[in-house]
């Protein structure tokens, strides 16, 4: 009884195509499970018809009754099935590429990390955020994809299929999100020595409540609420923080690195290698090269009292 549950299990779940949450997703998962009743069908067929003349009516046949059981259980049926299964998987496959409603998400991968614009309708400069993708429910919204230097592969299981990202080339994958919640998306493609940590969260949110947060995204980063967070920020700029890391509406413009703006209301960091919390953020400044082997970023030397101050600051970004 525990080896079925346990093979159930892997059906649901924030990362699974087998519990869709989108209508893309949706389609996949039918697909799924027709194919595999189809397959079992079959299956069952064969070894039943292998069954009966082993077992049940072993010996000879008459060879007009032989002929009759292959073609007809050996070539015709399987055609049938597997032509009529074949028709209508391609008739309902999701079109991938079908136009959105009006918003364009362009999510650039990096090593590690992936880079992401909203440009609503009629915008003239895109809302900037790194390593989460937010979609609004009910809304197909185009997401358009490329690389800097590597192959990836951009998958939400649980809201579509996957589209491989290319350098230099643009491709372009939509999506439908129809049930709010928090997903997990991964990079299906192979990409260096942090593949397995270049993940991010997808958050699909009533529209009310994602025009609320894009307006708030596109905000200037709030100033230090406390004195360690004001220490944070000096010591943010005087480490050179700034030269790759932008904060909009500060002195740090850098565009190498993940835009911080309003990191601290991010569910992850390091493109889901940690929480973002002051203390996973002092682990990943003094930890980095550890958490994520070949990133760019470098550790930092720190007190631990200058670690706290700068996490205080980040934390606050929100």
């Amino acid at each position: 009884m525990s080896v079925p549950l346990l093979a159930l299990a892997g059906c649901g779940g924030e990362q699974s195509s087998l519990n869709p949450a989108g209508r893309d997703a949706l389609s996949i998962s039918t697909l799924f499970w027709v194919m595999l009743v189809g397959a079992v069908f079959l299956w069952l067929l064969v070894n039943g018809a292998f069954y009966y003349m082993s077992r049940v009516r072993p010996g000879a046949f008459d060879q007009r009754y032989a002929r009759h059981i292959l073609i007809g259980g050996g070539i015709v049926l399987p055609v049938v099935v597997l032509t009529v299964l074949l028709v209508w998987g391609l008739s309902m496959l999701p079109d991938p590429r079908r136009p959105g409603d009006g918003l364009v998400v362009r999510v650039t991968g990096e090593q590690w990390w992936w880079r992401v614009e909203y440009w609503p309708e009629g915008a003239d400069a895109p809302v900037l955020t790194a390593n989460e993708i937010r979609l609004p429910v009910g809304q197909r919204t185009e997401i358009h994809l490329t690389s800097d230097k590597v192959i990836h592969s951009f998958w939400i299981p649980a809201l579509g299929g996957k589209m491989d990202m290319f350098p230099g080339r643009e491709t372009m994958i939509s999506l439908l999100p129809e049930r709010p919640g928090t997903y997990r998306g991964q990079c299906a493609e192979f990409c260096g020595a942090s593949h397995a940590w270049m993940a991010f969260a997808a958050v699909a949110m009533e529209p009310a409540d994602f025009d609320r947060w894009l307006a708030s995204e596109a905000a200037d980063a709030v100033p230090p609420s406390t004195d360690a967070a004001a220490r944070g920020a000096r010591l943010f700029r005087s480490e050179g923080c700034g030269a790759c890391h932008a904060v909009r509406g500060t002195e740090n413009v850098g565009q190498v690195g993940p835009d911080l703006t309003h990191v601290g209301s991010r569910q992850t960091l390091g493109a889901g290698r940690l929480k973002v919390t002051i203390d996973d953020l002092s682990i990943w400044i003094s930890h980095t090269d550890v958490l994520k082997p070949e990133v760019k970023m470098p550790t930092y030397d720190l007190e631990p009292d200058q670690l706290s101050d700068l996490a205080a600051y980040l934390e606050g970004l929100k």
